[in-house]
């Protein structure tokens, strides 16, 4: 508690102290550790725990007080180098992680890792300590604070010495089998990790199969072990909660499937563009898993829960499987649509525009065909009344109309603007008419930046003389105007960083219907729509003077000029 966080604070006052010594004299702190570190060591057994731990603090606080490049430790000056050595060899053989308290085995995992280079230069020395992780002082620690922060250094640990761990990987997945049992909420069973530290696991049983030196075939059959259990629980799992009564019951349920989900998905994070999911024979698996989750989303209990991991599987595969994923988007998309909330629609959205931006004309048809029942479902649900002042409500839309209008953004700069084209031109009104009040109405300048990016990239691509029937019509209508009421509302506020980005992009618009309507667009700002806003005469010559000008930061700079004097 209390006395816990005074003594942290006390620590670090004491940390700055050491790294102004080290300063100072970095030869008389290495050895005073040294000696206080050796002595401590030499009868750990006998030693109180705040001693065992202050002498394995002083070692671990040793390398941001002396630091180096990389971690590179245990190279460059000779003396300082092979202290360290001896120090860490008197670490990791000394037994002292044995120490019955929880501070001195935390003490040791963590210096352990922070000085990970070190077993690349003794690589004998690792048996013992994956060991020593792998036993009751680490994983198995009956402290589950101990359990929690060993997992995390665990996987870091192996991380770190990637090649190195080649000999251990088999004996390592099979001690940790018992750590990857789902937990399910039947028969008071309780895994022996929480599942956020049997993330860390599973990301690490992941790392270990894809960095092995094992052939393809290997590498499939590991991760198809790894990956089955997971699978087939699901199954299992999914069909007791189709069934369940009790709500409370069905939120277990839905947790721990939920979890499923989320522990394949950690799983793919071993993957890199070297290390493909293709390379390593592997696609298989996932896909496996794919049509094994995909079902959840037509369940019609907990859909918050169950979708919001199938979702977050979907945009791991989308990364690790490419193109192999793209069949199963269509139908998965159709069920998230279904009775969705604002907040469901703001997290599949991102989805969606992950796909576009990465598939881009492969995605074409699928795009045209989900384009109005996603609109529509937005709209839908930024329609609904809600109580004037009900905050959360309102800040919901806000966000939705973001996302909307990062979608938009996605497909017109992904060059798909066709799909919005070919939805007819009653349909094109109604897409376009939300980002020109997006763009004038709300105040939110993140949202009107995106809009007016939104709006200058369709006048670029539309705003020719072969441009959509009707689209100069709507450029003189809409965008236009949208263009000056926008930063003549009191509510656009100049000394504001985001108020001027989106001021930016305004201008950008406007000078893109320039570049593209050329003297029609002039003519049309001096002689009709400048005079009916009342602006003199000789601004109006000022301002199509700057709008003319091939230099677009000089329009910028005179369009903030122009509206601070225009206000009120």
């Amino acid at each position: 508690g209390e006395d816990e966080a005074m003594f942290v604070e006390y620590r670090k006052q004491l940390k700055l102290l050491l790294d102004r010594l080290a300063q100072v004299s970095p030869e008389l702190l290495l050895a005073s550790v040294r000696r206080v570190f050796s002595s401590t060591l030499q009868n750990w057994q006998t030693t109180r725990f705040m001693e065992a731990e202050v002498a394995i603090r002083l070692l671990y606080m040793l390398a941001e007080a002396l630091p180096v490049s990389h971690g590179a430790h245990f190279s460059g000056d000779v003396s300082k180098a092979s202290a360290l050595q001896d120090m860490m060899r008197t670490l990791v053989t000394s037994g002292v992680s044995s120490y019955q308290h929880t501070s001195v085995t935390l003490e040791f995992f963590e210096t352990v890792v922070r000085y990970e280079k070190f077993f690349t230069v003794e690589p004998q020395h690792i048996p013992c300590v994956l060991m020593a992780f792998l036993d009751h002082r680490g994983l198995w620690h009956p402290s589950a604070k101990v359990q929690s922060r060993t997992a995390y250094l665990f996987s870091r640990f192996v991380k770190s010495l990637n090649k190195q761990m080649n000999p251990f990987i088999e004996d390592i997945l099979n001690r940790i089998q018992d750590l990857l049992e789902l937990s399910p909420p039947e028969n008071g069973y309780q895994s022996l990790l929480s599942s956020d530290n049997q993330l860390f696991i599973y990301e690490t049983a992941g790392v270990l199969i894809v960095n092995s030196e094992y052939p393809a075939e290997r590498k499939q059959a590991l991760m198809r072990n790894l990956l089955t259990p997971l699978m087939e629980k699901f199954k299992i799992l999914l069909e007791k909660l189709m069934l369940a009564q009790d709500e409370e019951r069905q939120a277990s349920l839905a947790d721990c499937l939920n979890h499923a989900v989320g522990f394949a998905s950690r799983t793919s994070k071993a993957f890199s563009n070297k290390q493909t999911v293709k390379q390593c024979g592997c696609s298989e698996v996932y896909l496996d898993c794919l049509q094994t989750f995909l079902p959840a989303l037509s369940c019609p209990l907990q859909k918050d829960v169950l979708r919001s991991g199938v979702r977050t599987f979907l945009h791991r595969m989308i990364i690790c499987l490419e193109e192999e994923v793209l069949p199963f988007i269509p139908s998965a998309s159709e069920h998230m649509l279904k009775d969705c909330e604002a907040k469901d629609l703001q997290e599949f959205i991102p989805l969606i525009n992950q796909i576009t931006a990465k598939f881009k004309i492969q995605v074409s048809p699928f795009l045209q065909q989900m384009f109005m029942p996603l609109l529509h479902a937005i709209f839908e649900v930024l329609l609904r009344p809600a109580e004037e002042n009900d905050q959360s409500a309102a800040l919901e839309k806000q966000m939705l109309r973001r996302s909307y209008f990062a979608f938009l953004q996605t497909v017109t700069g992904s060059g798909m603007s066709e799909v919005i084209a070919n939805q007819g031109a009653e349909n094109v009104e109604q897409v376009l008419v939300p980002v020109i009040q997006g763009a004038v109405e709300y105040p939110d300048p993140i949202a009107q930046k995106t809009c007016f990016i939104i709006l200058s990239k369709l006048v670029e691509l539309w705003g020719g003389k072969d441009g959509p029937v009707g689209f100069a019509d709507f450029v003189y209508k809409h965008i236009v105007p949208a263009c000056f009421l926008a930063p003549l509302k009191q509510t656009f506020d100049l000394a504001d960083a985001q108020t001027v980005l989106a001021l930016s992009e305004c201008a950008v618009t406007l000078k893109t219907i320039h570049l593209k309507r050329g003297p029609e667009c002039v003519q049309y700002l001096q002689q009709e729509y400048l005079p009916s806003l009342q602006v003199a005469p000789e601004i109006i010559q000022e301002f199509c003077q700057a709008l003319q000008q091939p230099d677009a930061k000089v329009f910028k700079n005179y369009l903030k000029v122009f509206f601070q004097r225009a206000k009120p």
